[in-house]
């Protein structure tokens, strides 16, 4: 009954950081996350030409929370009425301000969080969308704010008096807080990597409830 992160059903498992590769095939390292605009997969040279080596594209890095604290990474926001995630913060090429990556749970989107060429996030294709922050909303349905973003606990949703019996507060149980980096520094929030021959998107890092140690929740794609 512990929200670690948010993905769809039957896409999410749990794994040890020595468990994953970067997604080109070989163990990340943290020199390799030290270096957020590329990653660099250095395949075995029986298979290539020449100690070929093969330069992946990264996504652009993501601020952790939106600038007024009011959204962070693995959020559950609503975005013109629909239910998404917040998968990216920060800078665009495409436009001026601060923007927000979001995939869509249940709705379709416009792209995979690649814009332009430009890879910000990762979603399934179709289920993604930008949005500034101001047209975002908490989970519940009342705009998020920097004092509800500041409990991360629980995220709180006043609903319309109207709509309930004795100006009733719901209680929405949301995401444990995740590191935005393992310990080692080798992953990070939204990195593409592989797990036992599966590509897969890392989710959420830190300690879990089930087990002791530094856990790592993916999302198989």
């Amino acid at each position: 009954g512990v929200p670690y992160f948010e993905c769809p059903v039957g896409t999410g498992v749990f794994a040890q950081p020595g468990q994953l590769s970067a997604s080109g095939g070989v163990p990340a390292s943290p020199q390799a996350a030290a270096t957020p605009a590329a990653a660099v997969s250095a395949i075995p040279s029986a298979a290539l030409d020449d100690d070929e080596i093969v330069i992946v594209p990264a996504a652009v890095p993501s601020q952790f929370n939106s600038s007024d604290g009011a959204f962070s990474l693995g959020q559950p926001v609503m975005w013109n009425g629909k239910k998404s995630i917040v998968r990216y913060i920060g800078d665009v090429e495409f436009a001026k301000g601060e923007w927000v990556g979001l995939e869509l749970t249940d709705a379709k989107g416009m792209h995979d969080g690649n814009v332009m060429g430009v890879p910000y996030f990762e979603c399934p294709v179709g289920t993604g969308v930008f949005a500034q922050p101001g047209q975002l909303s908490a989970s519940g349905g009342v705009p998020a704010s920097p004092q509800a973003a500041a409990t991360p606990a629980a995220a709180v949703s006043a609903i319309p008096s109207a709509a309930l019996d004795d100006d009733e507060i719901v209680i929405v149980p949301a995401a444990v807080p995740s590191q935005f980096n393992s310990s080692d520094g080798a992953f990070s929030l939204g990195q593409p990597v592989m797990w036992n021959g599966k590509k897969s998107i890392v989710r959420y890092i830190g300690d879990v409830e089930f087990a002791k140690g530094e856990w790592v929740g993916l999302e198989l794609t």
